[in-house]
């Protein structure tokens, strides 16, 4: 059971983007799956279980991110490309382009700039669990929509590492304008999924976003996740009722 609780917390990342060793990945399905908690808000930046990230992340994209294949080798995700500057002071991203955020409007590097300015100064009655993370950035540049440059006070070799968090879900600034606290009750991503629905104390829906910008993704057309735990969660994965169980592993789980 704990091999399966462990593969598990890979499924799907890997389902929704077609990372598999061996056999071509099929097209279409719902993955039904377990989470041990429901999330107290929607807003990823005021968060850190993973009992989160399950079910609300899929929803995003993050401008760089760890390769779920080859943890802990860090990849692009709305990045296409990035340079450090030799003295580290300033980290240059290049931006995919056309993506599309699940309202249809379109993706730059203000957006970029807008959810790590919320991430490092919180406006008021907004957390920010990370913010000291992005201390040493001292100013965000825009010169043009596809990129985006990051200056910093001083040398920080964990700054890769932390912008490829999974819980710096990048969000519009259109909607941040309007409203920094638009993201507790609403989710609005690029991610490979649309929100479907949030059904208190029961369960957690996403379906497959056609405008994903990695064409060809996701395969699933969608998740459920079901707020489950303990002897209900074990006999629901007994039974079939439910693939897999998503959640965090101590150390000791992952040796």
């Amino acid at each position: 059971m704990k091999t399966l609780r462990i593969l598990a917390g890979l499924v799907l990342a890997l389902a929704s983007t077609g990372v598999w060793a061996a056999a071509a990945p099929v097209d279409g399905g719902v993955l039904k799956f377990a989470v041990g908690a429901e999330p107290p808000n929607y807003d990823c930046h005021a968060q850190t279980s993973f009992a989160f990230i399950h079910p609300v992340r899929p929803h995003y994209s993050t401008l760089l991110k760890f390769d779920a294949a080859n943890y802990p080798k860090i990849v692009g995700d709305l990045a296409e490309s990035w340079t450090v500057a030799k003295d580290g002071l300033a980290y240059t991203f290049k931006l995919r382009k056309g993506v599309k955020f699940h309202d249809g409007s379109t993706f730059s590097s203000e957006d970029i700039k807008a959810t790590y300015e919320r991430i490092r100064k919180p406006p008021p009655g907004v957390l920010s669990v990370r913010e000291e993370g992005y201390a040493d950035i001292s100013l965000i540049e825009t010169p043009d929509p596809q990129t985006v440059v990051f200056r910093l006070k001083k040398p920080n070799a964990s700054m890769l590492a932390n912008f490829a968090s999974p819980w710096d879900c990048v969000y519009s600034a259109a909607k941040l304008k309007q409203d920094p606290r638009f993201p507790e009750r609403n989710v609005m991503g690029t991610g490979p999924f649309t929100f479907g629905e949030h059904v208190a104390g029961s369960h957690w829906t996403g379906k497959k976003f056609d405008g994903y910008f990695e064409k060809g993704k996701p395969h699933l057309n969608g998740y459920i996740a079901l707020f489950v735990a303990g002897a209900p969660m074990v006999n629901a994965l007994a039974a079939g009722e439910i693939m897999a169980e998503f959640r965090g592993h101590s150390p000791a789980d992952r040796d």
